[in-house]
């Protein structure tokens, strides 16, 4: 019979090198590299998740998929932002789901303290976009709000936990929250040359923490 865990090395290996070989086709400019390995990054996950834990959490699964497609997608941003903002969104909607159903009770303090940053940071970022936004005004404003949800769910689980999976959370939030603000600056507002290569790192690395979050859940 062949045991799972053999399979964790190799599926982490395959998953830091296809997010590396991404990030070098970012930094050349290689549609190709970007094209054959981009769609693997998160598929890989998946399976390294799979193998991982005997309990599984497959809102999480679907979160992983959901992100896939948005990877996919979004390799034409011309002509399929929309559909990727919309499978980002979905898998927004499933973090905050999956964070939400494990939340302690709290109070309105602390409610307050966590929603406070994530609302002052969506509307600076939109005030600052609403100008280049045109028709994407609603959609952005609507995939905001719900990783701005996620950011104050993850924050308010730290407050509530202060233990260490749930900081790890709380990172991996903030970066997801960074990378997408680049990529609407970099697409809105005002172009960078830094820009592509750090979404993708922020975005490797917040799925990759949401994933370590993940495995010490299905461990308690």
């Amino acid at each position: 019979m062949i045991n799972a865990k053999s399979f964790i090395k190799p599926l982490t290996w395959l998953f830091f090198s296809v997010s590396f070989l991404d990030i070098i086709g970012v930094i050349l400019q290689d549609s190709w590299l970007q094209l054959i390995f981009k769609p693997l990054i998160m598929p890989s996950l998946i399976l390294l998740y799979l193998v991982r834990v005997k309990s599984r959490n497959y809102w999480y699964v679907a979160a992983m998929f959901f992100s896939f497609l948005g990877d996919v997608l979004l390799l034409d941003k011309n002509n399929m932002f929309l559909y990727g903002i919309a499978a980002f969104l979905i898998t927004q909607l499933l973090y905050v789901l999956i964070i939400a159903k494990d939340l302690p009770r709290s109070d309105f303090k602390t409610k307050a303290l966590a929603l406070l940053p994530f609302l002052f940071f969506f509307t600076g970022l939109i005030s600052i976009l609403k100008d280049g936004l045109g028709e994407f005004l609603i959609p952005v404003i609507i995939y905001g709000l719900a990783i701005s949800i996620f950011g104050f769910v993850s924050l308010l689980n730290y407050l509530l936990k202060k233990d260490r999976a749930s900081l790890t959370l709380l990172i991996g939030a903030i970066l997801f929250i960074l990378s997408d603000s680049m990529i609407a600056l970099h697409k809105f507002y005002e172009p960078q040359a830094i820009y592509p290569s750090a979404i993708m790192i922020t975005y490797i690395a917040a799925q990759f923490l949401i994933f370590g979050y993940m495995i010490k859940q299905s461990e308690k």
